[in-house]
């Protein structure tokens, strides 16, 4: 038999756990259902958030440091430095502290489980269990399950377009409050980056695997050239990767009975790669759209959610898909190895909004 549920929520990431933090507060049943065996392990991030997130780094181990500013790197050597404020956190404890939130609450999460099968015209989910399949019948549902969402499958709807990351651990050797950013015609579709993180850093790489296949020997060479510059250790702590989205946000993110949230909708910045501020805002507000739906029967509260977030991180993301789409012609070329392009495809420089 199927359970009956008010909210079933696919994914535990940011958004996730912020949609049913909200929702279960709001006094509306909820289940969770997380592939992982604990929130945020493995984690796969830089591991920066923006300041308007400080509330959320408060619990004990989720800030690491402090972050001053962003330091640019165009191909000519040339360095353009820029106030970027934010906090350096450990993803996993930031992750692990958003779903104790969350099942605070009174949320139910299901760890080590997944989607096996979606009905939206039934507003039925099939889920594998540890224990055994359960069947739940739902009110509404969330979908927070990253850029290759099992939700965003199962209603028809296409993949987003990725980019690809691989991220080093390494020792930090000297105090550093800054993030560096590389951009070149070597990480094409994407640009390199160091974050400090107190006694170690996040170096990493994304790239466009339709211009660049290898991540691997450029990391590695990145990686050379700061240990004989006496910025970072030669040994690797840890080994991290995955996908990005870049292709802005969805045509529809309100789906019938459903919402899309964070990566799943599309919300992450195509440029930066930004995502975890978007997330913890989409899921929010699909936790509120949720109590207003079940609890208040407001039948327009899942276009009303859409609306919002629309309003929210539209135009910014549009913006930044056509700068991607700008950048891709020029990839390989003579322009891709000067400094022009990369200013006005980056958001450190005025170009990049005026041009």
């Amino acid at each position: 038999m199927a359970e009956r549920i008010d909210l079933l929520i696919i994914g535990l990431g940011p958004a996730g756990a912020a949609a049913a933090r909200v929702a279960a507060q709001g006094g509306i049943s909820v289940a969770v259902i997380e592939r992982k065996q604990t929130a945020g392990v493995p984690v796969q991030c830089a591991e920066f958030i923006p300041l308007p997130l400080g509330a959320y780094a408060r619990p004990e181990g989720v800030l690491q440091q402090r972050i001053r500013g962003m330091n640019s790197a165009l191909p000519s050597g040339a360095m353009e430095k820029s106030e970027f404020p934010g906090l350096m956190v450990d993803r996993a404890a930031f992750d692990q502290a958003l779903a104790r939130e969350a099942e605070k609450a009174g949320a139910r999460v299901f760890f080590d489980s997944r989607l096996e099968r979606l009905e939206p015209a039934q507003n039925r989910a099939w889920i594998a269990t540890p224990q055994g399949e359960r069947v739940f019948e739902y009110k509404v549902l969330v979908g927070a399950d990253g850029p290759h969402s099992p939700v965003a499958a199962a209603l028809g709807l296409p993949p987003l377009e990725v980019v690809h990351t691989r991220q080093y651990t390494v020792p930090l050797l000297r105090p550093f409050e800054d993030t560096d950013i590389w951009l070149s015609d070597a990480y094409p579709g994407g640009y390199a980056w160091l974050f400090p993180k107190r006694e170690t850093a996040n170096l990493g790489l994304g790239a466009d695997k339709r211009f660049a296949a290898d991540l691997k020997t450029p990391l590695d060479e990145l990686h050379r050239n700061l240990v004989s510059e006496g910025r970072v250790g030669i040994e690797i702590l840890h080994r991290t990767g995955g996908a990005i989205p870049v292709g802005g946000m969805r045509p529809k993110i309100s789906i019938g009975n459903v919402m899309l949230t964070g990566d799943a909708a599309g919300l992450t910045h195509p440029v930066t790669g930004a995502g975890i501020a978007a997330a913890v805002v989409s899921g929010d507000r699909a936790g509120e759209a949720a109590v207003a739906r079940v609890r208040d029967k407001v039948e327009n509260a899942l276009g009303e959610f859409e609306e919002d977030i629309r309003d929210q991180f539209e135009a910014s993301l549009a913006r930044a898909v056509a700068k991607r789409q700008w950048l891709n012609q020029f990839w390989g070329g003579a322009e891709a190895r000067g400094d022009e392009m990369h200013r006005r495809g980056w958001i450190a420089f005025p170009e990049y909004f005026t041009n």
